[in-house]
């Protein structure tokens, strides 16, 4: 990892700190490559099973750089062709990276999230947020629209009525609002953010690594699939499943009435 979002390992935790706090944690290229980087290698290790994403300093994430959109630099310079390729190789990476990502993952919101940010606290599968946390689809504001994905996954986490108020007045909504909204999962003290979230985190890692992995991809896909398709990965997940050591253990823990021990295997 690079110190444009750091990276650590709590156990079966893994918390990424979007670290540039100075300029309000914005999605530049080095932050795209950290968070594509982090994905791939938390896909590749059976002992993480949880990732927790937050922002340092007093924003979870400020989005795009509006200077460079005013002064038609990086992604929003060039030639029409250069700016699509520009999003495509650019900015687009991050939702393609989390939704591959095959472990849960919590929005720690700690301030606000906005344009690309309030879209990547939206691709997370859960968020927790602090009090003075709020989230604005405001693309609009400058003339844009959500070219990261945000059209995809706003619906999907608010509803389309929702998320048609949003991306339409580009109004911030503050964290109280978001929980009523069931944008998040619940609305906290600033300074018990990453306890709560952690907490909740830890709620999701008690259980078998691989199955936790294959109902996550379940549901994910739920989205997209008919119900015949869905549960014919259902029935094939299930037996994956019922032949690993992990199910075995827990099944063996629960009638023992003990905590169990998994090994992801």
């Amino acid at each position: 990892m690079t110190d444009s979002v750091l990276y650590e390992q709590r156990d079966r935790i893994v918390l990424l700190t979007l670290n540039k706090p100075k300029a309000r944690n914005p999605i530049d290229p080095d932050v795209i490559d950290a968070l594509e980087a982090a994905v791939e290698k938390i896909n590749g290790d059976t002992s993480v099973s949880c990732v927790v994403l937050t922002g340092a300093g007093d924003a979870f994430c400020a989005g795009g750089n509006v200077k460079e959109m005013q002064e038609r630099k990086g992604m929003f310079g060039g030639s029409p062709v250069d700016m699509r390729r520009g999003y495509q190789q650019g900015i687009q990476r991050v939702p393609l990276a989390m939704y591959s990502l095959e472990v849960p993952s919590i929005a720690a919101v700690n301030g606000p999230a906005v344009g690309a940010g309030c879209d990547l606290a939206m691709m997370c599968d859960l968020r927790v947020a602090a009090e003075n946390a709020s989230f604005a689809e405001s693309f609009l504001r400058v003339g844009l629209i959500s070219g990261d994905g945000g059209a995809w996954f706003l619906p999907r986490v608010l509803g389309i009525t929702r998320a048609y108020e949003m991306a339409f007045t580009g109004d911030p909504i503050s964290a109280a609002k978001a929980e009523t909204w069931g944008a998040v999962s619940q609305v906290v003290p600033k300074d018990k953010l990453l306890d709560e979230a952690f907490a909740l985190a830890g709620r999701i890692t008690r259980h078998p690594p691989q199955s936790l992995r294959m109902m996550k991809r379940l549901v994910r896909d739920g989205h997209e699939s008919t119900l015949p398709q869905n549960l014919e990965l259902a029935a094939l997940m299930q037996a994956a499943a019922q032949h690993t050591e992990d199910q075995r253990e827990a099944i063996d823990a629960f009638l023992a009435k003990r905590e169990p021990v998994f090994k992801g295997k």
